[in-house]
């Protein structure tokens, strides 16, 4: 077969093709009825000439704004899974703290849960008591003795000052942090997670989950100390 009959087969395909498409259509006219999203996708000329008609031209702006609105509802959808994710794993936390004895078992739990299930690569639990006059003496106690008053948690880079402090040994590869206020009556502090990716915690995320785990260990803290009192 020559090249001119292989594309005159072509062509004859082609026009087949398009014949048995538009005679399909003809004889079920309520086909886009059935599939509106292909409607959206079509690209259907209008008489004009050399210009763009304005139907065509708002059909074009429609499915542009559709596709933005795709996008979003796409990425909406995958914020939400990954937060019930993370609310499942919190779960999961709490109930291990629940059952804790003491603050040496909590601090493990914490170390282990949030490094398995969080993605962290260091976590400290840092307890001190906020008598003013210790401040001056214990460099721990100054650094975070107003951060224990914040409402939220803080997240972005790391302090290299403080790395030491928090994250000891593992100090010098951690990048980013979250540091979570910790609450319970005379002795209250930081929970510090750690992470080597500089983008793992960032200045604009949001701190809810952060909060309420801080909430939970908070409340966990002052259960052990009146069991103790």
């Amino acid at each position: 077969m020559t090249t001119r009959q292989a594309e005159d087969t072509q062509a004859q395909e082609e026009a087949l093709s398009d014949e048995a498409v538009a005679a399909y259509l003809e004889a079920h006219p309520e086909f886009f009825e059935r599939q509106p999203d292909l409607v959206a996708r079509l690209l259907v000329p209008h008489g004009s000439g050399g210009a763009v008609s304005l139907i065509e031209h708002q059909v074009g702006v429609l499915r542009g704004q559709l596709d933005t609105e795709r996008r979003r509802l796409a990425h909406l959808i995958a914020r939400a899974r990954d937060y019930e994710t993370l609310s499942a794993r919190l779960h999961g936390l709490v109930l291990q703290l629940i059952a804790a004895p003491d603050v040496e078992f909590v601090t493990a739990v914490l170390q282990d849960a949030l490094c398995k299930e969080f993605n962290a690569e260091a976590v400290t639990l840092k307890l001190f008591p906020l008598e003013p006059e210790l401040a001056d003496a214990d460099p721990l106690v100054s650094a975070f003795m107003g951060f224990v008053d914040r409402e939220h948690s803080l997240c972005g880079p790391a302090d290299a000052d403080h790395n030491g402090v928090l994250f000891g040994e593992h100090g010098e590869a951690i990048q980013s942090a979250a540091l979570i206020p910790v609450r319970a009556n005379s002795r209250s502090g930081v929970l510090a997670i750690g992470s080597s990716d500089p983008e793992r915690f960032t200045v604009d995320m949001g701190t809810d989950l952060l909060d309420r785990l801080g909430e939970i260990v908070s409340q966990k803290l002052m259960m052990l100390h009146r069991g103790h009192g």
